[in-house]
């Protein structure tokens, strides 16, 4: 009967795909399909509102508008959308027959996300599959933020990624724009903010009054909000050295208050962000009377929780940042706990971001405003397309693009949330591989251009062996070293089983500890665990391989592992019986660091491992020892392993391979 589901369930994938409509993301909340496309060169285009934006599209798809044609596009604002759930504002409602079709919305930005699902319904021939979607977000705020005080990002590729990230329904940019490293916002009172003595990365970088009106104007069209964050009165660095004060000093609140009135002539948003998080506060007003100045100003301000402490009426809302954060009654909050992108591996935690609720909530409310993935910058990474590759934004970007508009998840980040179920017919896998399919698809189309570093992993199966004391001596050997791979092993008169998962990258041990349960539900210190599985090939093949067993976060300072290992744990391992050499590292200093910039360390941004595959079965084998969690060169132990094969190049996975720890075809 399983493997009778298994069947249905990738057929229906198959004619969803040849149909063209199952590349929606995010999926929308109500969809009837129909029989028959709308396919028209020329069309009527009726519209009640500013049309140019939809002048354009049809120019892109290839549609030239004809006061005569006999199919026609009809737009307009409605007064009511009577089947809508959460946040009417930006629902629509879009119905496609063979020759209309009809796009209704009670606002301009829900017009605009019926326009990204038109584009997304458009197939290969330029055909529209005849549907009628009624469609709304369940969360308000979703949005993603780049922290630039420390790094650098140009003004073009924000743009890009506001408008590529806006076809996905991605409707708030939260702007980090000061930091210990850098003030990164041209002031005209006080240039010398911006003047490159005063900064230590990126010496002159920064983003001029006319950038960012270009910004915030560009992004107004996107219908995605500009959130700037001044950081106070910490990570406040780079403004001590321009003034020569502290920013809680009588001087330095007043000039707060001239560079926030600053700000406020660039920037049209309803919030700013004021930070207080991560410093110790030496007056008591200093916060109140920050909120109080952009409050006057009609302005709603966001903070840091943990940071200052408000009681309801304090502030118009706050972000979660860290476990300790929880939402306030009477204070709205947005979600960044455990979103932090700088420390996600490339498989195993886009599992966790897909499958986990919003705040632990159902849908969006008063109280649960949405969610923003945040990029912080550390570590120096010279290259932002290196940032954005080792960061995985756009696959968590689409992740999270999905759960904040359809709600749900099956559980948080704190319920395991980072391994995939082992059986392909239950419903957590099956709407895992259906995002995951329809992921690729835009890598392929939409994100062509971008650096997108991931490949398909539901099908990459393994066993996991129980773990093995080791006594601190990380090159111990067990059972699995001596003996073929079975079922069970023998060692000192205990018996160790194994069990299997599913991915690409598997974590033994979250980076987040037991706060993120993983393989290992309590992992053990001074252990050694063992990884196994079959790959069939259907020829001889030379192809790549992604293989790290610590994915290094780009908010430390670890140091690279040494020549000729693979990390600092004595981790090993062999394909076909023959053992594949660790890479050779870019980076080579050996004290924590960070200004030293990261290098190669991360499987995704260096060649993959060349690795010959006979025909037919191949074996592949890990071995995962594990001292204390926490070392010198490594503040965050992952005790994890990521394997999957791709091409030389590292575009994508290789056609054909099965992944089979007991040999099933």
């Amino acid at each position: 009967m399983k493997r009778l589901l298994i069947i249905l369930f990738f057929v229906f994938l198959w004619r969803c795909a040849l149909a063209g409509e199952e590349h929606l993301l995010p999926r929308p909340q109500q969809v009837e399909w129909g029989e028959g496309h709308f396919s028209a060169r020329k069309v009527r285009l009726l519209t009640d509102v500013p049309s140019r934006s939809w002048e354009e599209w049809l120019q892109e798809c290839g549609m030239k508008a004809d006061g005569r044609a006999a199919s026609r596009i009809e737009v307009s604002l409605t007064d009511t959308l009577p089947e809508v759930g959460n946040n009417p504002a930006e629902a629509y409602r879009l119905t496609v027959e063979t020759h209309r079709i009809r796009v209704e919305a009670l606002t301009g930005r829900g017009l605009y996300w019926a326009m990204q699902t038109l584009r997304q319904l458009r197939d290969d021939r330029g055909r529209f599959r005849c549907c009628r979607i009624t469609d709304w977000p369940s969360f308000r705020i979703r949005g993603f933020m780049h922290d630039v005080g420390r790094g650098y990002i140009p003004i073009e590729e924000l743009k890009r990624e506001i408008e590529l990230l806006s076809r996905f329904k991605i409707n708030t940019f939260h702007w980090h724009l000061t930091e210990n490293q850098a003030w990164r916002l041209e002031s005209r009172r006080y240039p010398r903010l911006t003047a490159r003595e005063n900064m230590t990365r990126f010496e002159g970088c920064f983003y001029t009054r006319e950038e960012v009106r270009s910004l915030v104007e560009f992004a107004r069209r996107c219908h995605v909000e500009v959130i700037p964050e001044i950081d106070m009165p910490g990570h406040s660095a780079a403004f001590v050295r321009a003034f020569g004060c502290d920013m809680q000093s009588d001087r330095g609140m007043s000039l707060l208050k001239e560079l926030l009135d600053e700000a406020l002539e660039l920037f049209d948003s309803e919030y700013i962000h004021i930070g207080t998080d991560e410093v110790a506060f030496s007056r008591r007003d200093f916060v109140p009377e920050m909120v109080a100045h952009l409050r006057a100003r009609g302005r709603k301000v966001i903070s840091w929780n943990p940071g200052w402490h408000y009681r309801p009426g304090e502030i118009d809302m706050t972000q979660l940042w860290s476990a300790r954060g929880q939402v306030q009654e009477g204070i709205p909050a947005i979600d960044s706990r455990f979103h932090y992108l700088n420390h996600y591996d490339t498989f195993a935690d886009l599992v966790a971001l897909y499958n986990s609720r919003i705040a632990n909530v159902e849908c969006g409310s008063e109280g649960v405003a949405g969610v923003i993935l945040a990029v912080w910058n550390d570590r120096l990474i010279p290259d932002y397309r290196d940032l954005l590759r080792q960061n995985h934004l756009y696959p968590n970007m689409l992740a999270v693009a999905e759960r904040a508009w359809l709600g749900g998840g099956d559980r948080y980040f704190d319920g395991e949330g980072v391994m995939l179920p082992t059986d392909p017919s239950s419903e957590v896998f099956a709407a895992f591989a259906d995002f995951e399919r329809r992921l690729l698809w835009h890598k392929e189309h939409t994100l062509r251009h971008e650096p997108v570093a991931y490949v398909r992993q539901s099908n990459v199966r393994w066993e996991i062996s129980d773990p093995f004391p080791n006594g601190g001596d990380l090159q111990k050997v067990f059972a699995p070293e001596r003996e073929a791979w079975s079922g069970c092993f023998e060692e000192g008169g205990r018996r160790y089983g194994v069990r299997e998962a599913v991915g690409a990258g598997i974590y033994l041990r979250h980076v987040w500890g037991g706060l993120v349960p993983a393989f290992y539900r309590a992992a053990p210190e001074n252990h050694t665990a063992y990884a196994h599985t079959w790959v069939y090939s259907p020829r001889t093949q030379r192809v790549g391989a992604w293989l790290e067993t610590q994915n290094y976060s780009r908010s430390e300072k670890d140091v690279p592992p040494p020549q000729g290992k693979w990390d600092y744990r004595e981790s090993r391992l062999w394909i076909n019986g023959s053992e594949v050499a660790a890479p050779e590292w870019s980076a080579s200093h050996r004290l924590p660091d960070n200004e030293t910039a990261l290098g190669n360390e991360n499987c995704v941004v260096r060649r993959p491992v060349e690795v010959l595959l006979h025909k037919g079965w191949n074996e592949v084998l890990w071995k995962l020892p594990v001292g204390e969690f926490r070392s010198a060169q490594t503040r965050l132990v992952k005790w994890m392993f990521t394997t999957v094969f791709v091409t030389p190049d590292g575009e994508r996975a290789v056609d054909g391979l099965i992944y089979s720890p007991r040999k099933k075809l």
